[in-house]
């Protein structure tokens, strides 16, 4: 089963907690903290491993959590830090963010990795607290964290080459006669249900690798047929070898396949107009064929070259090789994506203006509750030991630094008032 976009759940590990910890040799009266930190939590990271095909693993198993990091121990012993976790992807996967729709890695070389969740820091122990005024710190961090996304994994074939065309046309029957791919081949419209590659090598030693991909029909670009679902595997071609079947053997006009399968194209992805395309005039040996390819020809207002072929007596096919191997030479590789930046020998940092975020909301409950949300504030939470009542005054601190005390007043809290934060509950106490 060819599977090319799935939906997963990656989160990175959290980081080790800090320990509260003191030193208590025999002969050292004031040994003072001695609590370790906890250790990083794994990153996810995803990896290009060139002997797979499709995405079909990731319909089994769709969660991929990091492992978190070793917590901190006593003697100022640190927590180990986790190994990433690699998850291994096919060539030509592209990682989107679901949330925001933003690409966050284009895998298309063997052994490329990206980051997809970061693992969490290790939270501090309480040797990192002590200060003159406070040398003996009852007061640890509980590990950061880690970074948790959904993502879409889309999958874009590597071919150099497509062949695109009305189902029928003879795309499937090209693609075994100059290739050792054994695509199904059968009289009936979309035979080819997945996109088959096949490695072509020409007479003269160069070689490319061409994908048959299921037949396009008219409305492919909003949904109707197999189109859809596998015209994003033309984005990554340089070359388009557009099939038509001369001989019109359904009774179509040649001229009018040509027009729709590249209004198809067109409405898809624009940027496909780029392209440099080859029309292969495919069932050269039939009747009718000649006459339909001298009106074609008549009616052809682009200045593509055309080839008439015969794929089932291999007539032609010399000449259309070569011709797509020359094409391919001249093209450069279409990118994906607009580069950010422009690589050279000096480094270059992208500044990007960000708009500033609110560090919390505030907003109320039905019941009356008012409820307190935000990034910044919730990792604090998360990162407080609250069994211990230092680190339960040192977060009532931070709250009152960033104006959550005093947001909340003008907001009409007063004593006793309810404040939700996640899932916990705390009384306001002005």
């Amino acid at each position: 089963m060819f599977v090319d976009q799935v939906k997963i759940f990656v989160k990175g590990g959290d980081g080790g907690d800090g320990m509260v910890a003191f030193r208590r040799e025999k002969y050292i009266p004031k040994g003072g903290p001695a609590g370790g930190d906890g250790g990083k939590g794994g990153d996810v990271v995803f990896e290009v491993e060139e002997g797979l095909r499709t995405l079909m693993d990731f319909r089994y198993k769709r969660n991929f959590k990091a492992p978190r990091g070793e917590h901190g121990m006593s003697k100022n012993q640190h927590g180990k830090n986790s190994k990433p976790m690699i998850v291994k992807v096919p060539p030509g996967t592209i990682v989107m963010d679901e949330e925001t729709n933003e690409v966050i890695g284009d895998l298309v070389e063997h052994g490329q990795q990206v980051i997809i969740a970061k693992g969490g820091r290790g939270g501090r122990g309480n040797s990192r607290f002590a200060t003159p005024a406070n040398p003996a710190p009852e007061l640890s961090e509980n590990g950061e964290p880690g970074q948790e996304k959904n993502v879409i994994l889309e999958l874009k074939l590597l071919a150099d080459v497509g062949l695109v065309g009305f189902p029928s046309v003879g795309k499937s029957t090209l693609l075994s006669v100059v290739s050792s791919a054994k695509p199904k081949i059968a009289e009936y419209h979309f035979t080819t249900i997945v996109p088959n590659l096949g490695m072509v090598e020409t007479g003269d030693g160069r070689t490319f690798v061409l994908a048959d991909l299921p037949g396009l029909i008219e409305g492919a670009h909003s949904g109707v047929g197999l189109g859809h679902q596998f015209l994003r595997h033309i984005e990554r071609t340089r070359v388009i070898v557009h099939v038509i079947d001369m001989a019109a053997t359904e009774g179509r006009d040649p001229y009018d396949d040509y027009l729709t399968i590249n209004r198809e194209l067109k409405e898809y992805n624009l940027r496909l107009t780029e392209r440099p395309q080859i029309i292969v005039a495919n069932k050269m040996d039939m009747p009718e064929a000649a006459d339909n390819l001298k009106k074609f020809k008549e009616q052809l207002d682009d200045d593509y070259p055309v080839y008439p072929i015969s794929a089932v007596t291999r007539e032609g096919l010399k000449d259309l090789l070569f011709t797509v191997a020359d094409t391919l030479e001249k093209t450069p590789e279409f990118p994906m994506f607009e580069e950010e930046e422009e690589e050279s020998d000096v480094n270059r940092v992208l500044y990007k203006h960000e708009g500033q975020q609110e560090e919390f909301v505030i907003t109320r409950n039905p019941d009356g509750a008012f409820v307190v949300a935000g990034s910044k504030l919730e990792k604090l939470f998360k990162m407080t030991d609250f069994s211990r009542e230092e680190s339960v005054r040192r977060f009532s601190r931070q709250l009152r630094g960033m104006g959550v005390d005093d947001a909340l007043r003008a907001r009409g809290a007063k004593d006793g008032d309810i404040v939700k934060l996640l899932e916990y509950e705390f009384e306001f106490v002005d």
